[in-house]
């Protein structure tokens, strides 16, 4: 019996086993790659090799509360705890995108893409091609700011841009969608992690039923959300939420009812098929605005660089010259330095003032550095206009224009919400915007201009009141001099078109330009004749605007068309379930031909959703230790019509002497346990086991569907538990007290423990041929 004992098989071979610094909270393998992602207690991100060499660490400065991987493995989401997400590069953790859904922390987060590829020879689901590339240069990235540290408030990084440029556009190879749920009940829909396309409410659902014959609706209070998962078809969400079930139906019974609201943990399933109806209408506008909302970034950062590079050139400019000011008046004299710069052009002799600023207070030195101060501002200015904020411009009315020509396809497009009329509205601010760009590098040529020919008069009088040689100086025009003189000297009119300010800023247009402009409009122009009174910052601000109010509508339309489809309630608990503490459940999509819906006409293949989670002790009756498992819910309903039960529910106890710490749902319909052992003195100073098992050696139990929603089905499965022995079941024991989370790669096979003692074990879970033998 001992060298039987001694030589038996076991099970998932440990691979390695090392410390780790800080304790884990959050850990999640990598889709495609060996590559484990986790969150430490201190909110730190780390990217480990399954080797365990770390690649790289990053903290976000926040909280973490989730982290998730894009489907293809090439980026990570981090959920942070003051509502934002930000998206980080896998090969070297900078930040490429930070965004704000939510206004609460984001307790959970799934990427699922559209497990079905987009091929041109299906004419249910088109090709799409971007056409931007055909007739611009690749977009232009957002500039350099003087100063400010990369990844600040804007939520762009600029040393990244060009890697989440180069993420964004594979992207497009597959629909993807980014499902995000926070602490106050709301779950957020987001096309390739970036445009919202959903946003609901738990709370806002409503869950129908009835009690003979009449109806009634129940509707979830205080809820806070634990996981969601969105299914691989699309179609469906679960969403596991605490919170009190209470109905609402003017005609639900006070019998029935047995007199109290049920507070606990709830499964939600939320009908999501408009975005496998629409993937292809949704993908397109998303694309399009998407490059949109980076590109109108691109101008808005353009525009804050070029307001600071000038704004400080001219503070240079005015704190030198205006000392000839103080000086006039310190003579005595009542006259403007205009005036006595013109005087001194006209050629005469030159006043006491204007000699003392000439040659004590500028010099030649200092002169040389304002023009320096100036001229090159400007020049920085026309390489902002020339290389980013003109041809992002430019990219944004193509790509708007193209939105405006899907939006004429009403009979497909307008289901979505994309309206005909406010894509035409910021199709118009698109193209005023290119109008007051073109007037706006005129106006910055001409300032240069005149500031580089002042600046060369004044240089020639500094050298000619100082009796030194000029004839080498550049030349200069008066009757530029005088136009700046009059025009230019006291007034900016690069800084009033550049203004980024809530006042009002118009610039002044003559009453004949006025009048030609308001008659274009008759004959193909724009409709707002008023565009030549506002600043080049106004103008972009008017196009951000009804930019952002044209995508307001398929936000709203697609969330309209996200449903409440059923609810289970799971168990009953006295208080909710405290967030802040591991609370283990997964949810997971397997294949099933055995389980599939009568009136399934969305989705090619059937999924069947399982959800398994462990049951608090004292809920229920004669259930303690106990974990479970519920499968068939999505399209549960849809059968019940047709008089078929598709839900099933099956309860496992834990052996003897050991509590549940984590459970994952793994690939075949298996299921993976984290268990520790409870002593006497503790209930986690002993040793700890891994345990698989397969749902079909599962007993599951159908459950019966009361008329009202507001009912616990769990107790009717005591008689029907499961219990699980060690000897009976593919187990590794682990000499470590662990704790959660159980991270399980079912890509790769592949399962991370972690013990309490701040170490790492890495297991592999696909068993070779050559199978070791426990010689520990």
């Amino acid at each position: 019996m001992e060298d039987e004992e001694s030589q038996r098989v076991v099970p998932f071979q440990l691979q390695f086993d090392k410390p780790i610094a800080s304790q884990i909270k959050i850990a999640e393998w990598n889709p495609e790659k060996d590559l484990l992602a986790m969150a430490t207690e201190d909110s730190k991100l780390l990217l480990h090799r399954f080797n365990w060499q770390k690649l790289w660490t990053t903290s976000p400065g926040k909280c973490i509360t989730s982290i998730c991987w894009r489907p293809d493995g090439k980026a990570i989401a981090v959920g942070l705890e003051d509502g934002s997400i930000s998206l980080h590069d896998v090969e070297n953790g900078k930040l490429l995108r930070n965004m704000k859904f939510h206004s609460a922390s984001v307790v959970c987060l799934n990427w699922e893409e559209d497990r079905k590829k987009i091929m041109g020879g299906n004419n249910s689901n088109p090709t799409y091609e971007d056409r931007t590339a055909r007739f611009f240069p690749p977009a232009p990235r957002v500039p350099r700011t003087p100063g400010l540290v990369p990844g600040d408030s804007s939520g762009f990084m600029e040393e990244s841009d060009d890697s989440f440029r180069e993420l964004f556009d594979s992207s497009q190879q597959q629909f993807d969608i980014l499902c995000s749920g926070d602490k106050d009940g709301n779950i957020c829909f987001n096309i390739f992690g970036i445009f919202p396309i959903g946003k609901v409410n738990i709370h806002n659902l409503a869950f129908g039923s009835s009690i003979a014959g009449n109806p009634v609706s129940c509707q979830l209070m205080e809820a806070s959300i634990c996981k969601v998962a969105l299914s691989s078809d699309i179609c469906h969400t679960i969403v596991l939420c605490s919170g009190v079930l209470t109905e609402t139906g003017s005609e639900a019974s006070v019998n029935q009812m047995s007199g109290s609201n049920l507070q606990g943990l709830h499964c939600l399933v939320l009908d999501s098929t408009i975005f496998r109806k629409r993937k292809n209408e949704l993908q397109q506008v998303a694309q399009q605005a998407s490059n949109v909302e980076h590109l109108i970034e691109v101008i808005r950062r353009s525009l804050g660089v070029m307001s600071k590079q000038w704004s400080d050139a001219m503070h240079v400019y005015h704190e030198k010259f205006n000392a000839l000011s103080t000086l006039i008046m310190d003579h005595g004299l009542d006259s403007s330095p205009q005036e006595e710069f013109l005087s001194l052009l006209g050629g005469a002799r030159t006043s006491p003032p204007v000699h003392q600023f000439l040659v004590t207070s500028l010099g030649e030195a200092g002169l040389k550095r304002v023009a320096k101060a100036v001229c090159g501002a400007g020049k920085e200015l026309q390489t902002i206009m020339l290389d980013h904020l003109q041809p992002a411009a430019e990219i944004i009315a193509f790509r708007i224009g193209e939105l405006r020509g899907l939006s004429k396809w009403r009979a497909r497009y307008l289901c979505i919400g994309l309206d005909e009329k406010l894509i035409d509205n910021a199709t118009e601010k698109a193209g005023i915007l290119l109008v007051q760009i073109e007037r706006f590098n005129r106006i910055l040529s001409s300032v240069v201009q005149q500031f580089s020919n002042f600046f060369n008069w004044l240089l020639k009088c500094v050298k000619v009141l100082m009796s030194e040689p000029s004839d080498q100086l550049l030349p200069f025009s008066s009757e530029l001099v005088i136009i700046f003189l009059k025009f230019l000297y006291n007034q900016d009119p690069v800084g009033t078109l550049l203004q980024d300010t809530e006042l009002d800023h118009y610039v002044e247009v003559d009453l004949e330009t006025k009048q030609r402009v308001g008659e274009l409009a008759h004959f193909g122009g724009f409709s707002d004749s008023e565009y030549l009174t506002r600043t080049l910052a106004k103008e972009f601000q008017q196009l951000d605007s009804c930019f952002k109010e044209a995508l307001e509508m398929p936000l709203v339309t697609v969330s309209r068309k996200i449903l409440s489809k059923d609810i289970l309630p799971l168990f009953p608990v006295r208080s909710s379930p405290n967030l802040n503490s591991y609370f283990p459940v997964s949810v997971s999509y397997y294949q099933d031909a055995s389980h599939s819906a009568i009136n399934h006409e969305i989705t090619d293949e059937m999924l069947t959703d399982y959800t398994s989670f462990m049951i608090p002790d004292e809920t229920f009756p004669n259930i303690t230790n106990c974990i479970g498992i519920a499968r068939g819910l999505v399209y549960d309903l849809d059968n019940l019509k047709n008089g078929q039960n598709s839900l099933e529910v099956a309860l496992l106890r834990v052996p003897v002497g050991y509590q549940c710490v984590d459970l994952s749902l793994y690939k075949e319909e298996q299921i993976v346990l984290l268990l520790n052992e409870v002593t006497a003195a503790s209930e986690s100073s002993g040793d700890a086991c891994m345990m698989i098992l397969r749902a079909a050696d599962v007993s599951f139990v159908s459950i019966s569907r009361s008329s009202i929603l507001n009912y616990w089905n769990f107790h009717e499965l005591q008689d029907h538990i499961t219990f699980l022995h060690l000897e009976n079941e593919k187990v590794r024991q682990i000499s470590h007290s662990v704790v959660a989370p159980l991270a399980v790669s079912a890509s790769r096979g592949v399962a991370c423990v972690f013990a309490a003692r701040k170490r790492a074990l890495v297991y592999i879970l696909e068993e070779d041929e050559d199978e070791i033998t426990d010689s520990e």
